[in-house]
């Protein structure tokens, strides 16, 4: 029985690569040898010409946030527009809450 894969990034190709988690071993993208971004294995890409989507994963990445399966189901929520992501971060600064915590919080109070 094979190990199970998790997903990986390239924020500038674009891109994404389902491979063996490895432990410590950065792996990097094929197409631009720079280190990929691992995500988890509940990630799913969004289109290469999805501009807005990847700016948004952009976000998402860069705040730490993965997409690792619960024992139950995915990844919980994650923003989808920049609109979301952009009322989370002014929660977030409004607040004093964490921006990671923001962004994954599903309803705003």
């Amino acid at each position: 029985m094979g190990h199970a894969k998790t997903s990986y990034v390239c924020l500038p190709c674009r891109a994404s690569y389902k491979q063996p988690y490895p432990g410590d071993h950065e792996r990097r993208c094929p197409r631009c040898g720079e280190g990929l971004a691992h995500v988890g294995s509940a990630f799913a890409a969004p289109r290469r010409r999805d501009d807005e989507g990847w700016r948004v994963l952009t976000v998402l990445v860069n705040a730490g946030i993965h997409f690792h399966k619960s024992c139950c189901a995915g990844p919980g929520y994650r923003p989808r527009t920049l609109r979301e992501v952009r009322e989370r971060m002014t929660y977030a600064a409004r607040t004093g809450e964490p921006i990671a915590r923001s962004l994954i919080r599903p309803e705003l109070p």
